[in-house]
């Protein structure tokens, strides 16, 4: 019971804080291209990264380790669901991230650097649909935690 517990609050904290990252790099590009702080939002980003595989350890500990076992998750079509959306904004959040590490390049050649307003959209619009999709990840986990098909 304690093994359950602990490794579900693990995985909800690592949640958690991984939203907050997404959600401060989605804080700092409402700044605007000219304005956007290039080194904050590559280390927000950095966060991001780490912890969704936080994420990814505890939730797998948690099939494996907790009181449902893995046979419950194996065969649960919401737990694949729920996976795949989690899969799915990995993905996208490739391009921000590459953007991000080469703004930041940019940026530390020449501070006076700007990034480029396209760019900046680019990556403003991939955020949004990151926070989008991470969104419907806990209807999955309902319909998952319930059993439901």
């Amino acid at each position: 019971m304690w093994t359950d517990a602990i490794l579900a609050y693990l995985h909800f904290a690592a949640i958690f804080t991984m939203i907050w990252f997404l959600a401060k790099e989605w804080t700092l590009l409402r700044a605007g291209a000219a304005a956007l702080d290039v080194p904050r939002l590559a280390s927000a980003d950095a966060g991001y990264g780490l912890l969704a595989v936080l994420v990814l350890l505890t939730g797998a500990a948690r099939a494996v380790f907790g009181l449902k076992g893995w046979s419950f998750y194996a065969h649960n079509p919401a737990f694949h669901a729920k996976v795949g959306l989690f899969v799915l904004v990995g993905l996208l959040s490739i391009a921000p991230t590459l953007a991000f590490l080469r703004w930041r390049r940019a940026w530390r050649a020449d501070p006076s650097w700007r990034v480029p307003e396209a760019q900046w959209r680019r990556a403003r619009r991939f955020v949004m649909i990151e926070l989008h999709l991470l969104a419907l990840i806990p209807l999955a986990a309902v319909v998952m935690a319930r059993g439901l098909r």
